[in-house]
């Protein structure tokens, strides 16, 4: 059950990354097709920085997330190498956070997502009320995550081995993967809601 359940986590991630990745590639081209994605950067050129954090974000998802989330889980489930784990969860915690923080910027300095949204069936009452249900699950992960990973460099002792705080650390973990898939889920409705449905 365990096992499956990390191996659920593993790919949210890594969906969330291709997803943002997705979204820029979007936000640059204005369309989904590969043909018509290859047209307008070569129009364009590939030099646009929307075009490329997009690539980039398509690339670390389906590239490099997964593998290192599943080093990560093997580090500790096989080896009982925790400050590897800790190491490898801190920096996949930083990356995915930078990717988000891009993300946003991009969103709320860059682009007008609004008006890109508003040839949908669904503008405004159905995107917007997707929008806000994503952001209530995306707002409790990070303040779940983050509580997390504050709990476990304050409770672990130097270097991490498992301790009395062990148990709580595996469910508020749990707690916060599961959080994230909704979030996930979440964010991929509100962006077929506004981007996809024509």
């Amino acid at each position: 059950l365990e096992a499956g359940f990390k191996y659920l986590v593993l790919g949210t991630i890594g969906s969330i990354v291709l997803v943002y990745g997705a979204a820029f590639l979007y936000g640059q081209t204005g369309s989904f097709m590969y043909a018509e994605v290859g047209a307008s950067l070569d129009k364009a050129g590939a030099g646009e920085w929307l075009a490329i954090t997009g690539t980039a974000l398509v690339l670390v998802g389906l590239l490099a997330v997964l593998p290192l989330l599943a080093w990560s889980v093997h580090l500790v489930r096989s080896r009982r190498n925790f400050a590897a784990h800790k190491r490898l969860q801190l920096f996949i915690a930083g990356a995915l956070l930078a990717a988000i923080l891009v993300f946003e910027i991009d969103v709320r300095l860059i682009s007008d997502w609004k008006l890109r949204a508003a040839p949908s069936p669904w503008w405004p009452t159905g995107v917007l009320a997707a929008l806000g249900v994503h952001l209530l699950f995306a707002i409790s992960t990070l303040v779940l995550w983050i509580w997390v990973v504050w709990e476990a460099i304050v409770r672990f002792p130097v270097p991490p081995v498992p301790s009395g705080h062990s148990p709580r650390h595996r469910l508020m973990a749990r707690l916060a993967a599961a959080d994230l898939v909704v979030t996930a889920i979440t964010g991929s409705a509100f962006y077929w809601l506004a981007f996809v449905a024509r």
